[in-house]
């Protein structure tokens, strides 16, 4: 399924069902009085988060929404039935803004969440509502109220419990292939990821496996907050993530440049993003030999003041290590939410 993050479309809730003027006419009732009912209410238009979605190619193609009309008053006092509703299903982690792409207006954070966008119209009273002592044959009945309409962005940022972080070719796709379920594009040059991907990662095994969600994030590089590379659109995606896995590749010549480069842009991006809690690994050691091991690692160790792991996602070595230090931040992270709720 193609990936697809930010799609603008047009919804309309329904309009509502008129009134009917009528009045009551049988054989030897002289006297039947009015009995027009009223219109029924339009349909809405509703966004619900549902599990199993992690795009939102379905507003790619489909981009106009509308509810239902609600149905008209009749005779015999028959009220009009309500329209139907148009239920808009969104991945967890979409947010709708108005048509200026800066206006929050829902944030669909839990599964199962509903929010109705556009109400529906009320619908028009029949004469059998004006009925009374002193107006016994009321000719007037109401036409329904107009439904909502408005253009919205939606954007997705997805929520997963670590997020990869790194320059372009930093191993990051590699990283995930080897460690989880899914299976992203991986080729020798940069900008290879395209687009997010989300994988289950399994720590352990038996019934003391545990699991989170990793998302590896397309490679970021200097002025990406200004737009540079693949631009600010990504960054977005960080935000939801309990913690990062910051993959420096050791092969080149400047770590600690590289790990400078990436803090710098998710400081400037701002939401956030510099404080959420950071593991750091060097990358690609098994290209390297011992000594350049050591002298890149301990580079990194002075330009980060942080631990530095020394992996290799192609050959395993150190990896299962770092998995448990990710599995005990994702759960002190996932803490203070159990308690709450």
């Amino acid at each position: 399924m193609k990936f697809l993050d930010q799609a603008k479309i047009y919804v309309r809730s329904g309009n509502g069902g008129a009134g009917s003027a009528s009045f009551r006419r049988e054989k030897f009732i002289e006297y039947g009085g009015p009995d027009g009912g009223d219109g029924g209410r339009g349909g809405n238009v509703v966004l619900e988060c549902v599990d199993g979605l992690n795009t939102l190619i379905d507003y790619r193609y489909a981009q106009h929404f509308k509810a239902e009309t609600g149905h008209h008053g009749m005779g015999a006092q028959r009220t009009g039935g309500a329209g139907k509703d148009v239920v808009l299903r969104l991945p967890r982690g979409t947010q709708v803004f108005a048509e200026d792409n800066e206006t929050l207006l829902v944030d669909l954070t839990e599964i199962g969440q509903r929010v109705v966008l556009c109400k529906g119209g009320d619908g028009g009273y029949g004469n059998l509502h004006y009925k009374s002592s002193t107006n016994r044959a009321p000719r007037r009945a109401d036409k329904g109220w107009p439904g909502e309409e408005r253009s919205v962005w939606l954007r997705l940022k997805l929520i997963a419990d670590v997020g990869l972080i790194g320059l372009p070719n930093a191993g990051k796709s590699t990283f995930l292939s080897t460690n989880s379920n899914a299976r992203p594009k991986i080729a020798d040059y940069p900008f290879t990821t395209l687009h997010p991907g989300l994988g289950v990662v399994k720590v352990g095994a038996g019934s003391d496996a545990r699991e989170f969600v990793m998302a590896d994030i397309p490679g970021l590089i200097e002025g990406a907050h200004e737009g540079a590379g693949l631009g600010t659109r990504f960054l977005g995606h960080v935000e939801r993530c309990r913690a990062l896995l910051h993959l420096v590749d050791g092969t080149q010549d400047d770590v600690a440049g590289a790990y400078r480069t990436v803090r710098a842009e998710l400081r400037a991006y701002g939401g956030n993003l510099a404080r959420k809690k950071e593991l750091l690994a060097l990358n690609k050691t098994d290209a390297m030999t011992p000594d350049d091991i050591e002298a890149k690692r301990a580079r990194l160790a002075k330009a980060s003041r942080k631990t530095v792991h020394v992996i290799s996602a192609v050959a395993g070595h150190g990896v299962q290590p770092l998995l448990h230090e990710l599995m005990k931040l994702v759960e002190k992270q996932r803490a203070p939410q159990r308690e709450a709720a």
